[in-house]
């Protein structure tokens, strides 16, 4: 007999099965013994209470008879015959790599094209910027084998569950090498430093069934003929014919946007979200949110979630990464982009988190006049400028390759310049700069009263022991290239699929995937 049942343990109760089916016997009132095992179907953490963390389980317990294993088989994938029919998919990341396999799982072979290199190759490249400074400009976090994603810490949570199958996402996750845990906590994570192998995993799974991964192949330009797309054409002078079109180039492949509106194809200025990395000692975040002085072991370390309305505009928190790194994510010499990851133990000794403010079209157009530079009102690359400039502006505060400028948060919110700063996570170094000089006036005012409006809601986050880091701008992206709401095609290209973050339909690696396998779906029910 099967039976579902639900628990609420001490964290140290529940990571002990013997304290678990104890539990379990009591609950459903039969003796340890005739338990023969459980599965967790969900974890979450209760923090509510200042006397006592639970951890509420849902458990499906096996009375008598031997548990079965949770999932009994994989997803086969096949191997394509020669005479399938291909698709292309411009890039590498989440999006491309789930719309590869599920065009397999319908028949079609794959045909990804990457800029960047693979996760090996990428990681010199990777070492270089962190150490050095120095940016490669097809090679970064942001380019190359699983796009951001492969160093985005692998946050699986997302709210998007009907654009596709959640479930299907994670088993595959989980397939490829992921921990078991992704399948049931409520907010799955994997880890930068385990992400790299099941990236690869997928990778070598795709071109196992017949399908290709091309790497340091970059997008240049397409031979469009009666509104359909007859080759891609590579920076090598590669000439790919093309049946279908998946467009999944992330979002800061700023070239790709340029070249479709060069070609007269549609794209669109699109609100997003621009602001710093504020980054804590994990300690405090733990103590804030567990009502203790020390984090009990058996409890991972603390995370947030911060919203505020500032004169009528958000301002809130982003990418939330206990126990990471600030890392430098900029695609182009003389920017600085700032993101933040965790590896899997999530056991590094700060949390930091993006602090965003929304960036819409008239205050984007405002700031770049005030800039004295020069755009048209229909320009649809003015957020994509304005995100640019503050790049820029902080790259120069920082005072040289990818040194980033900073400050400490009560000084920030003050305006003043810190005389010294704390120890933090981010490898290329930071200099104490006066932010204001670098962010736009309603964004720095923005974020200053939301900082204060969050040391309210979380007693002791607002304290000069927390850091400042300019800029997190990487959030979305600032262009929208339209697809029509049924064929999912581009509206005027038939056979061009705008897909994932680069587009603007996803916002994570779990939306960016099913978007990616609805257009593989899509493209199926055409081209069959």
């Amino acid at each position: 007999m099967q039976q579902k049942i639900q628990l609420r343990l001490t964290p140290q109760e529940a990571h002990q099965s013997p304290f678990v089916l104890n539990a379990i016997s009591r609950s459903i009132g039969v003796p340890p013994s005739q338990i023969l095992g459980y599965h967790t179907l969900k974890q979450s953490i209760d923090a509510r209470s200042r006397q006592q963390v639970w951890i509420n389980l849902t458990i499906l317990a096996f009375v008598n008879e031997p548990p079965t294993p949770r999932y009994s088989e994989n997803i086969l994938f096949p191997t394509l015959p020669a005479n399938a029919k291909e698709v292309i998919i411009i890039g590498a990341g989440p999006a491309g790599l789930f719309a590869a396999l599920e065009s397999i799982l319908l028949g079609f072979r794959p045909i990804v094209i990457e800029r960047g290199k693979n996760v090996r190759a990428r990681r010199r490249d990777l070492a270089a910027l962190n150490k050095e400074g120095l940016v490669d400009a097809e090679s970064n976090y942001c380019f190359g084998e699983g796009g951001a994603g492969t160093y985005s810490d692998g946050k699986l949570y997302t709210r998007s569950n009907k654009r596709g199958s959640i479930d299907k996402i994670l088993k595959l996750f989980y397939q490829f090498g992921a921990d078991e845990r992704i399948l049931y906590e409520a907010h799955p994570h994997i880890g930068t430093n385990k992400l790299p192998h099941i990236i690869t995993a997928m990778r070598t799974q795709i071109e196992a069934c017949g399908g290709q991964v091309l790497f340091e192949k970059k997008l240049v330009d397409f031979v469009i003929k009666d509104k359909t797309i007859q080759e891609v054409i590579t920076a090598d002078g590669d000439r790919i014919k093309a049946m279908a079109v998946i467009l999944a180039t992330g979002h800061s492949a700023r070239d790709i946007f340029y070249l479709l509106h060069q070609k007269n194809i549609e794209v669109q200025a699109k609100p997003f979200a621009l602001g710093v990395r504020v980054e804590h000692p994990q300690s405090i975040i733990d103590s804030i949110q567990y009502h203790c002085p020390t984090r009990d072991p058996h409890l991972p370390p603390a995370s947030y979630s911060l919203v505020e309305q500032v004169n009528e505009r958000g301002v809130f928190s982003f990418c939330m990464c206990p126990g990471g790194i600030i890392a430098p994510a900029a695609t182009a010499p003389g920017e600085i982009v700032v993101n933040g990851w965790s590896p899997s133990k999530r056991d590094n000794p700060y949390a930091n988190s993006g602090m965003v403010v929304q960036i819409d079209l008239p205050t984007a157009q405002q700031f770049l006049e005030q800039e004295k530079i020069k755009i048209d009102k229909e320009d649809p690359f003015a957020l994509l400028q304005f995100q640019q400039r503050v790049e820029q502006k902080a790259f120069h505060a920082g005072g040289g390759l990818q040194v980033a400028p900073a400050s400490r948060l009560v000084d920030f919110c003050n305006n003043q310049l810190s005389d010294s700063l704390p120890s933090a996570s981010y490898l290329p170094g930071l200099q104490a700069a006066p932010l204001q000089e670098v962010l736009p006036p309603f964004v720095l005012q923005s974020l200053q009263n939301g900082f204060k409006a969050f040391g309210k809601k979380m007693k002791g986050y607002y304290t000069n022991d927390a850091i400042v880091v300019a800029t997190e701008s990487r959030t979305s992206s600032p262009v929208r290239i339209p697809r029509d709401p049924m064929s999912l095609e581009h509206p005027q290209i038939n056979n061009l699929y705008p897909c994932g973050e680069g587009a603007g339909y996803a916002g994570g690696i779990m939306s960016a995937a099913m978007d990616g396998q609805r257009l593989a779906e899509t493209i199926a029910l055409k081209y069959k």
